[in-house]
């Protein structure tokens, strides 16, 4: 009979067969980029493993969660604050970004011109694509925080209308911003204005998507009644990841799009 209120997790071949995947990634990555016959299989195989990986290890959290009752409060308190850590380390991983950004902005050198935005470089209008983004992303926010109040208040209905609502105008907000890297007058290649721009945005829209991935799972987990009013961490952990998403943005749209291209 157990005396505690922490789970002990049970044994699990995920977490080594993650690691595999992650290294058979890796080699593939370098042969894909080094131009070795197979390198893209392998790369491709690796990137299947750890969506598989994935896919089959948050399986059993759920399964842990949902249908064995093993998230009592202090452990969903320590998934909180697991949370809170992995969007912090995210700050920091865009602040990276940030930093190479107005390092090369804020004195640029002769070697560009002198000048930011560097010569020969035509700069996209904040205002037109990226505030309309900015205006489609704030409004996600304010849907799944409607979605999140929505559960807590026992309107089920309400919580997937509103969850519907944010992940449509996350699937609009990519559609946007893919159209706006197939109009852009510059490329990755295009010096540090293109590499630093490509890095930032680009990698901002692929939290967008791995953020709509998750908004996706917690609508399906919603539908399945799986969320309650007092046990819904995995709809909180993704409400939060939303909003250091929308967060972020603000950053990029000020910085980047507005003050970097004036």
């Amino acid at each position: 009979m157990r005396k505690h209120p922490f789970h002990l997790v049970d044994p699990s071949p995920w977490p080594i067969f993650a690691s595999l995947a992650a290294f058979v990634t890796t080699i593939g990555g370098v042969m894909y980029m080094h131009a070795y016959i197979g390198g893209g299989l392998v790369l491709a195989f690796g990137l299947a493993m750890i969506i598989y990986s994935m896919f089959v290890w948050w399986r059993d959290v759920v399964r842990e969660s949902t249908y064995q009752g093993h998230h009592t409060s202090p452990v969903q308190r320590g998934l909180r604050f697991g949370m809170i850590l992995f969007i912090a380390s995210e700050v920091m991983f865009f602040l990276a970004f940030f930093w190479a950004f107005f390092h090369s902005s804020l004195a640029p050198t002769v070697e560009i011109g002198a000048v930011w935005p560097p010569k020969g470089i035509e700069v996209l209008n904040p205002w037109e694509i990226p505030f309309l983004n900015t205006v489609i992303l704030l409004s996600s926010g304010a849907a799944v925080t409607w979605a999140h109040h929505a559960i807590l208040a026992g309107y089920r209905q309400q919580a997937i209308l509103a969850l519907s609502i944010t992940i449509i105008l996350a699937v609009v907000f990519t559609g946007f911003q893919g159209y706006e890297y197939l109009q852009a007058p510059f490329t990755i290649s295009d010096g540090i204005y293109g590499s630093t721009f490509y890095l930032a945005t680009g990698f901002h829209g692929f939290h967008v998507f791995i953020g709509t991935v998750f908004l996706g799972v917690c609508l399906i987990r919603l539908i399945y009644y799986h969320f309650t009013k007092h046990h819904h961490f995995g709809f909180e952990a993704a409400a939060w990841y939303w909003h250091m998403v929308d967060v972020v943005w603000l950053f990029l749209f000020v910085c980047i799009y507005y003050w970097g291209g004036t």
